[in-house]
């Protein structure tokens, strides 16, 4: 199930990464309207001063303007491009390569410069429940593949007590259904740990008695 889409937005801090604060003045008094706090990260150097390792997702909106040089180091994972935090872009110059800037940072909605106070509700809609929605595509992704890794397991499991209780496959199967139920796991999850148990004995080194080894004997 996808999660329900946000539509109030009170108690959100939007950081709006710009060099020119006129060009967003509507932005700014628009979002406090909507109970969204604004603040306006320092840009040293060419980039803005703001402790990314402190965004927090589910209250911080990062605004970056596309007409700035790689103001922002967002970091966004390499398979899925997904950022920390919502980005919307504020676009000036509709130039491919800072448009393509703006993608790579994750930008999942856009406001054209100067902002009009109209248009910042729906780019606020759009870029935060792209975000949600994006992260939980992700999560559904990672668990999938995390399953299809499992079933290797699955696989040895069901063998495995096949031959311990002389069951058939579709028997050994609800069984490790059951138990994996019954431990609260997932059935991949509870292979793995089943494997790992019925093996560990295994690995012990077998040391026979003096007397069966023979030694001592004249």
């Amino acid at each position: 199930m996808a999660p329900r889409l946000l539509q109030n937005f009170n108690g959100g801090r939007a950081h709006i990464v710009t060099a020119n604060r006129c060009a967003v003045e509507a932005l700014e008094n628009t979002l406090g309207k909507l109970g969204v706090s604004a603040v306006y990260p320092e840009i040293r150097d060419g980039r803005a001063d703001i402790d990314l390792g402190a965004l927090q997702a589910e209250r911080d909106i990062l605004f970056v303007d596309g007409d700035l040089d790689n103001p922002v180091a967002l970091d966004t994972d390499a398979a899925s491009r997904h950022p920390q935090v919502p980005v919307i872009g504020l676009v000036g110059v509709e130039a491919p390569s800072r448009l393509k800037h703006l993608i790579n940072l994750g930008a999942s909605a856009f406001l054209r410069k100067p902002v009009q106070g109209g248009a910042v509700y729906t780019a606020l809609f759009l870029g935060i429940n792209q975000f949600l929605l994006r992260g939980d595509l992700r999560a559904r992704l990672d668990d999938m593949d995390r399953r299809r890794r499992g079933r290797r397991a699955v696989v040895k499991a069901i063998i495995a007590r096949m031959t311990e209780a002389g069951s058939d496959d579709d028997e050994a199967y609800d069984w490790l259904r059951r138990e994996s139920m019954r431990s609260r796991q997932t059935l991949e999850d509870y292979c793995e740990m089943f494997l790992t148990i019925r093996a560990a004995p295994l690995d012990k080194p077998t040391h026979l008695p003096l007397r069966e080894t023979g030694a001592g004997r004249r």
